[in-house]
């Protein structure tokens, strides 16, 4: 039997017959992976309570022909329990988690900066220091950067040029007069100097910028991180913004 062992968060789960599971978790080694958790959804599971989503887990695994098996679980931080309770946290730790899905295409490969970045994520957001949703726009932020999608904040997408006039998607950052296209954005100089805060790790600059700026941060972070996997996030629906 090939067995191995990885540890990992649990991204997602899936009802498979009357008693298992199909999870889908991001794991330090091994990159994503889907597997079948049997009996798990019986009272008398061994482990199916550290399957749960948040969870960041230690898991033994033998390798089958579609899907592999978990055959053993130990919990290393359930952060679902931290966020369960805070709504903020609960919503921006569930759009973290399909945005990790979503950026790990291919199941196998190894992802470590990603999975990095997620536990990294979930832990801030359970330790409750800073405001959630400034938590999950750093966290998308830097998961696009490991993905190779880093937005211009500095200069010119375009031409490099430091004369910073707007905001365009399509060009992939801070654009100058001469290079925006139609429809740019055009937010403020302070909402853009919070996004390279969040970018960089700035939690000091980051947690004294002002409501509004923070509002509109989310808009651009948001929309930006949906431009680029071509698909909504169904989670960010429910995620609580700060007022514009």
């Amino acid at each position: 039997m090939s067995l191995y062992r990885d540890e990992g968060v649990v991204l997602r789960t899936q009802k498979l017959g009357e008693a298992d599971r199909i999870i889908t978790v991001l794991t330090k080694r091994t990159g994503k992976v889907r597997a079948v958790a049997k009996g798990v959804r019986r009272t008398t599971s061994r482990f199916g309570a550290r399957l749960e989503p948040f969870t960041h887990v230690d898991l033994q695994l033998h390798v089958g022909r579609s899907l592999d098996v978990v055959t053993q679980a130990e919990t290393i931080r359930p952060y679902g329990e931290a966020l369960a309770t805070d709504y903020p946290r609960y919503t921006a730790g569930s759009a973290m988690l399909e945005t990790a899905d979503r950026l790990t295409h291919g199941e196998k490969e190894p992802a470590l900066r990603q999975f990095l970045l997620l536990v990294g994520g979930l832990r801030t957001l359970a330790d409750g220091e800073h405001e959630a949703r400034l938590v999950l726009d750093a966290y998308f932020l830097r998961s696009l950067a490991v993905a190779g999608y880093a937005p211009a904040l500095e200069a010119c997408a375009k031409c490099r040029a430091p004369a910073i006039r707007a905001f365009a998607i399509v060009a992939g950052g801070v654009v100058c007069g001469g290079c925006k296209p139609a429809g740019s954005a055009v937010p403020a100089l302070e909402t853009i100097a919070l996004m390279t805060a969040l970018l960089r790790g700035d939690w000091a600059a980051a947690d004294a910028s002002q409501p509004r700026h923070r509002g509109e941060c989310s808009g651009l972070v948001a929309a930006y991180l949906q431009w680029h996997l071509e698909h909504g996030i169904r989670s960010l629906r429910h995620v609580e913004r700060e007022p514009v």
